[in-house]
């Protein structure tokens, strides 16, 4: 207390470096409770920033993902078929067929590449090595269709897919887990469900979407597979899961839209109020709904963080009122000596301020290295905006703020001489 006595000489030109340096003092006197009072803030600043990161990360990370697919392409599936009231999932039936997709390249305006694909699961081998991945059988337009391209070697040609050639495109991920220490898989024979394919490419790494791998998969001619694999021809024509039409622009693949849906209405002789035996999906519309599903999930994160944040300072207020009935004889004599309204209320708002920015310092930073962790064990992007350090910042003052007024404009209202009898 006496250490506080030679800064009484002006309390009515009391610098704020002063008032923060005995605020500082007055709480390192006291430090377990100091430390203790900060932690609701440090963990109420760490959530909203690690999550607030996390969920921008997770966003970017799967926009990044669908922008390497290409967002100007709209995804046609086949029905669903139903088995006692159970649905299989898109795909699952014959009601699309490789003439649907070449009837939507000859008429759709707006679609500037069409591609159809077949898609089976399957095991692959290559000499004591195998591995269950996924099989698509494509035509020539589906590389440029998807955005990926053969890394080593090359894709099949017109005459491999006139002739349903037995060759295969390989994922990174299937090549390294059947060739191992290999260093060239080109000309090799893999053998899929007893058939053998020669290896003629091996695609660009995607990475994963999700708890997909899209490096995992192997393509083969679609001739081939209807002919080999599948075996399942539907009677207009071949058989095939879904097509791919990717248009220049947004607008562009919106009139396409709309186009495929009458296109294959019409050949499917579905006429209103019939339900398509199809589905259209737009990547664009599944990034925006993705990003408002994470937005909002964010938002009540971060909400039930901001209760973090309400428990810290009741936490700060609470301490405070004991820290001015602890010091009422010191707060007396300070006033005895020409301590004014103001210096007092000043030094006790200062204390409950540094206890919170303190603690949102440290929130801070706690938040940033719990959000690079995540990123690195969930590999997606690690994302900390200037917002979120600064609404940090700012919530940890605020509530430093309102948490001190009671206290301080107690401390402030003390009359000298009581102040001076308490024990």
């Amino acid at each position: 207390m006496t250490k506080n006595f030679s800064r009484v000489k002006s309390y009515r030109t009391v610098s704020v470096w002063e008032i923060l340096s005995m605020a500082i003092e007055a709480l390192w006197r006291n430090k377990l409770r100091t430390g203790l009072t900060m932690l609701g803030v440090i963990i109420g600043i760490s959530s909203v920033i690690a999550i607030t990161s996390v969920g921008q990360g997770v966003q970017k990370g799967v926009e990044q993902q669908i922008q390497a697919l290409g967002t100007d392409v709209l995804q046609v599936m086949a029905g669903a078929a139903r088995s006692g009231n159970i649905s299989q999932g898109l795909g699952s039936t014959s009601t699309l067929t490789w003439e649907d997709a070449q009837a939507i390249a000859q008429q759709a305006p707006s679609a500037q590449v069409v591609s159809a694909y077949l898609q089976q699961t399957a095991q692959v081998v290559y000499g004591s090595e195998n591995t269950s991945t996924t099989i698509y059988g494509t035509d020539l337009n589906y590389p440029e269709a998807r955005n990926t391209h053969p890394q080593e070697g090359r894709f099949f040609n017109q005459e491999e897919l006139d002739t349903a050639k037995q060759v295969a495109v390989l994922g990174p991920t299937v090549q390294r887990t059947l060739f191992k220490g290999e260093v060239d898989a080109i000309g090799k024979k893999i053998r899929i469900r007893g058939e053998a394919y020669e290896v003629i490419g091996v695609m660009e790494p995607k990475g994963s979407q999700g708890p997909r791998d899209r490096d995992d998969q192997v393509f083969i001619p679609l001739t081939s597979m209807s002919a080999r694999l599948v075996g399942n021809n539907a009677l207009t024509g071949v058989s095939v899961n879904g097509i791919l039409i990717k248009g220049s622009n947004q607008q562009q693949l919106e009139a396409a839209q709309f186009q495929v849906s009458n296109i294959l209405r019409l050949r499917h002789n579905i006429y209103s109020p019939e339900a398509d035996d199809f589905r259209i999906t737009n990547q664009a519309d599944i990034v925006s709904t993705f990003t408002n599903v994470v937005g909002l999930f964010t938002i009540m994160v971060v909400a039930i963080a901001g209760i973090s944040l309400l428990v810290g300072g009741i936490g700060i207020a609470n301490i405070m009122l004991v820290s001015v009935v602890e010091r009422t004889r010191e707060i007396g004599i300070r006033k005895a000596v020409g301590a004014t309204y103001s210096a007092i209320l000043n030094q006790f708002l200062a204390e409950a301020v540094v206890i919170s920015t303190m603690g949102g310092g440290i929130g801070m930073g706690t938040g940033i290295v719990i959000a690079a962790a995540a990123a690195t064990v969930f590999k997606f992007p690690f994302v900390v905006s200037f917002v979120s350090i600064i609404v940090g910042f700012g919530l940890s003052f605020m509530v430093g703020l309102l948490a001190g007024v009671i206290p301080a404009r107690n401390a402030a209202k003390l009359d000298p001489i009581a102040a001076l009898r308490s024990e």
